[in-house]
């Protein structure tokens, strides 16, 4: 059998980068996805990825990529990490037009990648043994807070996408995971989410002893990826040590209680 291949969505920065590169360490075959051409070329050059720009809030751009999938080889895996937040309004002072981009990019890209890759997931799963959803959502998708209720919202939302493509899948020899992260350090994340201020985003990690990285993130992507075909992670929450719950966050460095003076 030749190598199976995954298409990893939001693949020029962050998580989807990572995942890239953990996937391609492993073995696997990658179509690197995101808006971004000139990132996604490098990340070509470097891993051997198979870069597609594509704006998968488009149904032109997901069609385009579906064609593509469809003649260039099978698709074993579906990694969706695209998404993000903008903004921490109170829900009285929330600006619909981010709580429908934030809706767009985490909710409705997903779905649509799932209703045009199914087929093509099956015809893999077929031939091959099995298949794999993966769905990056968020510790927000679990744990409401005040300031993140359109992020919340929209992650919850995908995470029912990822719940319900488990029931509506028994039967089948489809793995769908949902990998729910809590507090990782990325470049863009939050600065995109704080509109720019690269101040305001790098105090929201001031003091934190060893957020998440990406590269944590990817390392248990691949990790349920890899895991035989029987296996299914339906949900991994994981967070850093210093984050012991979404409201509980630890600043300043870790030490066992009463050894301060050793």
């Amino acid at each position: 059998m030749a190598n199976r291949r995954a298409v990893v969505t939001g693949a020029s920065s962050g998580i989807g980068e990572a995942a890239v590169r953990a996937l391609r360490e492993t073995g696997w075959d990658v179509v690197g996805v995101a808006r971004r051409a000139d990132r996604l070329a490098a990340l070509e050059a470097e891993t051997g990825a198979v870069a597609f720009a594509a704006d998968l809030t488009t149904d032109a751009d997901v069609e385009a990529l579906t064609a593509f999938l469809a003649d260039s080889g099978p698709v074993h895996a579906l990694v969706n990490v695209a998404g993000g937040a903008r903004g921490t309004d109170r829900v009285e002072d929330g600006k619909a037009a981010d709580w429908q981009w934030m809706f767009d990019v985490n909710v409705l890209s997903a779905q649509r990648l799932v209703a045009a890759l199914l087929p093509q997931l099956r015809r893999a799963a077929a031939s091959d043994g099995h298949a794999d959803l993966l769905f990056v959502t968020s510790t927000a998708a679990q744990t409401a807070y005040a300031g993140g209720a359109g992020y919340n919202a929209a992650k919850a939302g995908e995470a029912m996408i990822a719940h319900a493509l488990r029931l509506e899948l028994n039967g089948e020899p489809i793995r769908v995971i949902e990998v729910a992260p809590g507090m990782v350090h990325t470049p863009e994340f939050t600065l995109n989410r704080l509109g720019g201020d690269s101040a305001a985003a790098e105090r929201v990690y001031d003091g934190v002893e060893n957020p998440l990285t990406a590269g944590d993130v990817a390392d248990v992507i691949a990790y349920a990826l890899n895991a035989p075909g029987h296996v299914n992670l339906d949900l991994i929450t994981m967070r850093p040590v210093a984050q012991s719950a979404q409201h509980l966050l630890a600043r300043g460095p870790l030490h066992p209680r009463g050894t301060e003076e050793l």
